[in-house]
């Protein structure tokens, strides 16, 4: 299979991510359940990495990092923790509905909620960003990059205007940790929530949530943490204030081993070699004709996808040729991105998403673009099928 999927996970996983896994699986016990030595074990393999992500994301103190299961629970704790009724929040277009979904929900419960619009090519004008705040206005919450277009916000406009205003931001990372070179330390990020099996090539089912030193949020889950089991009230201190109940830590130590993974590499070889991808497949399929590309590629940073559509040709169906005559694997629908959709005008129609690695080779990129081109033959305008 030519694996063209990244975005929504990515494969092949390394080798030592495997390798972590099956050896978690095999010696570690329950961290801080005990005093033996599967137990410490265990300990030892969430406290080394927390420590790899924390150096990874350039944070200064490793307890500000709370394991979770995924992006979306890392985005459920921030918005349902930090958010109470009365207050205002600003988001975008561009968000995925792990942001949406906790923003509706906390519509019912009296939060006041302001969309930012985005354009034809899912791009946001952050200078709404002013009129957007009021008086009771708390946060920000934004994606760092578009799921569906990969186009990257301008992050450092967003940070200013939220240090200036004194609002907290909320960073979705889903599809830039791993991929992005953050440095926490330095960027006035006061939350980022990100997943491990995306670009940090971890297994699924695990994630992550960095909180700023001095920012508190109420715990999404209450109930055994290891420590303080004879308080009625869950521990108040980060990390176990973010961690109830036992840890994945098999996906902690597959995670450990993605970060340590793109350390060798180089995150500059991995940036690099995407981009390079990117533009390439970019600048052939845009020719194909029938086909529209969605998406601003006049910035040079974005993340490595492609969205398009053939003219005539069911989104799906597009995407299911693919994969059973080809053997190329992609993502059509929406993306769980309903009004990035709307904004490009493919609510009704959905787009078929390409999105690559350094593990993908240009050889494979020019079988996908054939294969395209033999489509849009058959089946697009011109075609007859």
């Amino acid at each position: 299979m030519i694996y063209l999927d990244q975005a929504a996970t990515s494969y092949p996983k390394p080798a030592a991510v495997i390798e972590a896994v099956c050896s978690a699986l095999a010696t570690a016990g329950n961290s801080g359940r005990g005093v033996h030595g599967m137990s410490l074990a265990a300990s030892r393999l969430i406290y080394q990495a927390r420590w790899e992500l924390a150096e990874f994301f350039g944070a200064s103190d490793p307890s500000q990092i709370a394991f979770s299961a995924n992006a979306t629970e890392s985005l459920n704790m921030a918005l349902l923790g930090l958010l109470e009724p009365g207050d205002h929040v600003v988001t975008t277009e561009l968000e995925h509905n792990s942001v949406l979904r906790p923003l509706y929900l906390l519509q019912k419960r009296g939060v006041e909620v302001t969309v930012l619009p985005a354009d034809y090519q899912g791009r946001v004008d952050f200078s709404a960003l002013a009129a957007a705040s009021q008086p009771n206005t708390k946060a920000v919450v934004c994606t760092h990059a578009s799921n569906v277009t990969g186009n990257v916000i301008d992050l450092d406009y967003v940070l200013d205007f939220c240090q200036r205003q004194r609002l907290v931001s909320i960073i979705d990372g889903a599809q830039t940790a791993g991929w992005y070179p953050y440095n926490l330390t330095k960027q006035p990020i006061d939350i980022l929530c990100f997943t491990g099996h995306k670009a940090l090539l971890g297994p699924q089912g695990v994630g992550g949530i960095y909180v700023r030193p001095g920012l508190k949020l109420r715990p999404l889950k209450t109930g055994g943490s290891g420590i303080k089991t004879f308080s009625k009230t869950h521990p108040e201190t980060m990390p176990e204030a973010l961690e109830a109940g036992t840890l994945n830590t098999p996906g902690v130590a597959g995670l450990a081993a993605g970060v340590r993974y793109l350390r060798e590499v180089g995150l500059a070889h991995v940036r690099k070699v995407e981009g390079e991808l990117t533009q390439f497949f970019f600048a052939e399929v845009k020719e194909i004709p029938g086909v529209t590309v969605y998406g601003d590629f006049t910035d040079q940073e974005r993340c490595p996808i492609v969205a398009l559509n053939i003219a005539g040709v069911d989104s799906s169906f597009l995407s299911q040729l693919l994969a059973e005559k080809y053997n190329i694997a992609t993502r059509s629908g929406g993306h769980c991105a309903p009004l990035m959709h709307r904004a490009l005008q493919t609510d009704k129609t959905g787009l078929v998403r390409f999105s690559f690695s350094h593990f993908n080779s240009k050889a494979e990129l020019e079988v996908a673009v054939q294969a395209l081109a033999e489509i849009s033959e058959e089946y697009g305008p011109e075609g007859d099928g």
